[in-house]
C-alpha cells in the first residue's frame, strides 16, 4: 500500500450509483486503437526537473460502457536521456491506494542508474480520482481525517463500537458527496486506465516499476494485459488473494510490526544512541506496552495534532509509521522519551486538508469497490479480541472494521485473480523485514505468479526495497533487469 507514512491513505468511504453491472472482462484488444496525439506542456509544481512534461489522457469513467462520460488521467514524463539507447517507457506505479507518481520522474526516477534512464522515458501519473486527474472528495469531518480514525484502532478496552460509528459516518459522507466517479474507482479500472496511457504514448508494450499497493496494480495489469508488458518490477509486494484484497493488507500489519519491532528495539538499546530507551533490547517492548497502556488511561494534551492528544493509539500509530523506514526510528524514540516524562514532542506537520480529503476518498473507493467486507460488528470484535491477545503491539487494529464495513454497495465486479498465465518477465524484490508488506504476504504473490516471476529477497529492514531501504545486491539485480532484461535463473537471496 503506498506507504501509509507517505500519504496516509488507507481509509474512508465512497459511492453514488446503486445498480448491478456485469463484470468487465477487459483485454488489451479493447484499447489498441490509435490514440489521439498527446499535448505535452511544462509541469506545474515546485522542485520539478525542468525536463519534466505533463499531459492528460481521456479514459471512460465506466469501462462497461466505454461510450459514456470520460474522465482525465494526468500523466508526466522525462524522456530517455539517450534516444539511441531508448527501449520504451517505464511506468512508475505509486503506492496507496491514494498515492500518485506525477513528480516521480523528477524524484525517485532520477535515482535510477544512467543506463536505465537512457533506456526509458520515465512516466508518472495520478490515478483516477486523484488530483490533478478528475478528482473525488467525500467532504469528511476534519476529525475523521486523523490516522487513528482512518485506521481502525479500537477503544482502550478493545471495543470496535466507535470504529463502526466512524465507518458509518464516513460511508454516509462519501455516498452523499463523492459523486458518480467514486463508484468506478478500483484497482482493475486503474489497470485499464494504464493501458489507455500505454496506447496514448504509442507503445506496443510498456515496462513498470510498481511499489507497495503499486505491486498489486502491476500484477493486475500483467493479468489483464499480459502481452502488453515488457519488463515489470514489483517492489514491496502485497498478498493478491482476490477474496480479501485490502483486508489482507490491513491484517498484515500485525505480522509486519512483529517482524520489524525487534530491529527498532536493538537500535533503541544501543549504548551510543542519544535517543536510547533501555539498557537492553528485551526491555524496549515492555516499556512501549506499559506506556501505551498508561496513555490509554490518561492521554497527554498534544496541541496541533489531530486529535489534539497523545493517547495509546496515537503512540501506536507513531510506532507503525516510524517502522516504515529505520531513518524514522528517532521520531518514535523521541515521542516515547517525551511521553515518559509527561510531555509531548511537536505535533507532526500534516498535509493540507484538501490533499487528505482527496487521498481519503480515493482510498475508500478502491478498498470498498475492490472486494466486499463483512458488515457485522461481532465479526470484527472477535477478530480484534484474538489479535489483541496474540499481537499486543498493534492492539487489534489490523482486524478492525474500516469504512467498507458500512459500505452500502456491492463491488461491480469480482477482484482480479492473479495467475501464472503470461510471459515470464516479472521480477519481485522484497525486504525481509517490511512492516507494511511483510515477506509472508509477498511470498503469496510470488506463488500466484508461478513461472512468470523470479523473486529477490533482500536482507534489509523497512518498506520499499529498490533504491530505498534495500541493499546494494538487490539494487544491482533490479537495475540489471531493467537495463538488460537479465534476471536471476531462480529465486535468490541478497545478504
Amino acid at each position: 500500500m503506498k506507504q501509509i507514512k507517505r500519504n496516509a491513505s488507507l481509509i474512508a468511504a465512497s459511492a453514488v450509483l446503486l445498480g448491478l453491472t456485469l463484470p468487465v472482462t477487459a483485454s488489451a484488444d479493447t484499447v489498441t486503437a490509435a490514440a489521439e496525439p498527446l499535448t505535452w506542456t511544462k509541469c506545474q509544481g515546485p522542485g520539478l526537473d525542468p525536463r519534466q512534461q505533463c499531459a492528460t489522457v481521456d479514459v471512460p469513467m465506466d469501462y462497461s460502457d466505454p461510450d459514456s462520460r470520460t474522465i482525465q488521467i494526468a500523466i508526466s514524463r522525462i524522456p530517455s536521456e539517450k534516444p539511441s539507447d531508448r527501449r520504451g517507457a517505464l511506468l512508475l506505479i505509486p503506492g496507496g491506494p491514494g498515492g500518485d507518481s506525477l513528480a516521480d520522474p523528477s524524484g525517485k526516477g532520477q535515482k535510477l542508474p544512467q543506463r536505465v534512464r537512457d533506456a526509458y522515458d520515465l512516466i508518472g501519473f495520478a490515478p483516477r480520482g486523484m488530483a490533478p486527474s478528475t478528482a473525488v472528495d467525500c467532504e469528511l469531518d476534519p476529525a475523521d481525517l486523523s490516522m487513528t480514525k482512518r485506521l481502525p484502532w479500537p477503544g482502550p478496552d478493545g471495543s470496535v463500537t466507535e470504529n463502526m460509528a466512524t465507518a458509518r459516518r464516513t460511508a454516509e459522507a462519501c455516498v452523499r458527496n463523492g459523486g458518480e466517479l467514486l463508484r468506478h474507482i478500483s484497482t482493475a479500472n486503474e489497470a485499464r486506465d494504464l493501458d489507455r496511457v500505454r496506447a496514448a504514448l504509442g507503445e506496443e508494450k510498456i515496462s513498470a516499476w510498481g511499489v507497495s499497493y503499486g505491486t498489486y496494480v502491476g500484477a493486475v495489469y500483467s493479468q489483464l494485459f499480459p502481452h502488453r508488458t515488457d519488463r515489470v518490477v514489483l517492489d514491496s509486494n502485497n498478498n493478491p488473494d482476490p477474496t480479501r484484497v485490502t483486508r489482507n493488507w490491513l491484517a498484515a500489519f500485525e505480522v509486519g510490526v512483529e517482524d520489524n519491532f525487534p530491529e527498532f528495539a536493538k537500535w533503541a538499546a544501543r549504548a551510543d544512541n542519544p535517543d536510547r530507551l533501555a539498557r537492553t533490547a528485551a526491555d524496549v517492548r515492555p516499556l512501549f506496552l506499559r506506556l501505551a497502556d498508561r496513555l490509554d488511561r490518561k492521554p497527554l494534551p498534544w496541541p496541533g495534532a489531530n486529535p489534539p492528544q497523545l493517547d495509546g493509539n496515537a503512540l501506536r500509530q507513531t510506532m507503525l509509521t516510524s517502522l516504515y523506514d529505520p531513518d524514522d526510528y528517532p521520531a518514535l524514540a523521541k515521542t516515547i522519551r517525551a511521553a515518559l516524562k509527561g510531555t509531548v514532542p511537536p505535533a507532526p506537520e500534516a498535509p493540507p486538508e484538501s490533499v487528505l480529503q482527496n487521498v481519503a476518498a480515493v482510498g475508500v473507493g478502491t478498498i470498498c469497490n475492490d472486494v466486499d467486507w463483512p458488515d457485522s460488528a461481532a465479526h470484527y470484535q472477535k477478530g480484534v479480541d484474538e489479535s489483541r491477545a496474540e499481537y499486543p503491539l498493534t492492539a487489534g487494529m489490523p482486524r478492525g472494521p474500516m469504512v467498507c464495513a458500512a459500505w452500502p454497495f456491492q463491488p461491480k465486479e469480482p477482484a482480479v485473480r492473479v495467475t501464472g498465465r503470461g510471459p515470464s518477465n516479472i521480477l519481485l524484490v522484497q525486504n525481509e523485514r517490511d512492516v507494511a508488506t511483510p515477506l509472508s504476504g509477498a511470498l503469496k504473490l510470488r506463488r500466484a505468479l508461478g513461472d512468470r516471476a523470479v523473486m529477490v529477497t533482500v536482507n534489509s529492514t523497512g518498506h520499499d526495497a529498490y533504491l530505498a531501504n534495500g541493499n546494494a545486491c538487490g539494487d544491482r539485480t533490479v537495475s540489471r533487469f531493467l537495463a538488460t532484461g537479465e534476471r536471476p535463473d531462480r529465486d535468490t537471496y541478497c545478504a
